[in-house]
C-alpha cells in the first residue's frame, strides 16, 4: 500500500463518508454538482454508471495528479422505473406506497478516476431489496422526520425507527450508497489496499451478516 496516495470522495453524503472511512484510507471530500436528469432510453445501469463517472470528473480541477477520485450514484428501481429523490412529501408518500410489500432493486455505480494517467474504472452493485408491508401511519410518521426527502426512493435502509426492509441477502452498504467490497476490489487495481479488514468492519458497523462480500471480492458478483 502506498500511503502517499490520497483519495477524493466526490460526494456530500455522510453515509458514503462513513463507509469509505472503514478502509482507513487517507481521503478528502470535494462535492460534485452535476445534472442528474435521466437521459431518454437510458437504463438504470447506464444511468448510475454515467453519473458516477461525471461526479468523479466534475471535481478533477480541485484535485492533484496523485489523487484517485471516487464518484458514486445510487438509485432505486422498481419494474425498470427509476425512483429518484422525492420532490415533496406527496411524492415521497407515493414512492413509499409503490415500494410497500414488494421487492425492488438498488443500483449503485462507483467510478474511480486517477488524474495522472486518466485511468477510469467503474463498478456496479445491484441488490434486491424486499420491503415489508408497512402501514400508511408508518409512512406518515416517517415522512414527518424529513429523512425521505434527500433519498432515492424516499427511504433509508438504515433508519432505526421506520426499518422499511423486511430482509435481504445482498450488499447492505451498496443500498446505503457505497458498496465497500466493490471499492476494495477496484482500488486494489490501483495498488491501493485498505489498512483494515473492510468486510468485517462493514458488517460490525451495519450490524449485518453479509453473504456476498467474499464473492464480490473474488470478482464473482459483477453486474
Amino acid at each position: 500500500m502506498n500511503e502517499k496516495k490520497v483519495l477524493v470522495l466526490a460526494s456530500n453524503s455522510p453515509r458514503r463518508r462513513q463507509l469509505l472511512a472503514l478502509g482507513n484510507w487517507d481521503f478528502v471530500v470535494n462535492v460534485a454538482d452535476i445534472d442528474e436528469t435521466q437521459r431518454a432510453g437510458e437504463t438504470p445501469r447506464e444511468y448510475v454508471l454515467r453519473l458516477a463517472q461525471e461526479k468523479a470528473l466534475a471535481v478533477r480541477d480541485k484535485a492533484n495528479e496523485d489523487n484517485i477520485i471516487i464518484g458514486s450514484d445510487t438509485t432505486v428501481v422498481l419494474d425498470d422505473e427509476i425512483l429518484g429523490k422525492p420532490v415533496d412529501e406527496k411524492d415521497a408518500e407515493r414512492m413509499l406506497k409503490q415500494l410497500r410489500g414488494r421487492t425492488h432493486q438498488v443500483y449503485t455505480g462507483i467510478a474511480f478516476y486517477r488524474l495522472k494517467d486518466g485511468r477510469m474504472l467503474s463498478e456496479l452493485s445491484v441488490t434486491d431489496v424486499p420491503m415489508r408491508d408497512y402501514s400508511d401511519d408508518e409512512i406518515a410518521a416517517y415522512i414527518k422526520t424529513g429523512d425521505p426527502m434527500d433519498k432515492a426512493g424516499s427511504y433509508a435502509i438504515q433508519h432505526p425507527d421506520f426499518q422499511p426492509v423486511h430482509s435481504m441477502q445482498g450488499c447492505y452498504a451498496g443500498v446505503m450508497g457505497l458498496s465497500m467490497c466493490h471499492v476494495v476490489r477496484a482500488l486494489q487495481k490501483f495498488d491501493l489496499s485498505p489498512a483494515a479488514d473492510v468486510p468485517a468492519a462493514c458488517q460490525i458497523l451495519l450490524n449485518y451478516q453479509c453473504q456476498v462480500s467474499s464473492a464480490i471480492l473474488r470478482g464473482e458478483l459483477v453486474s
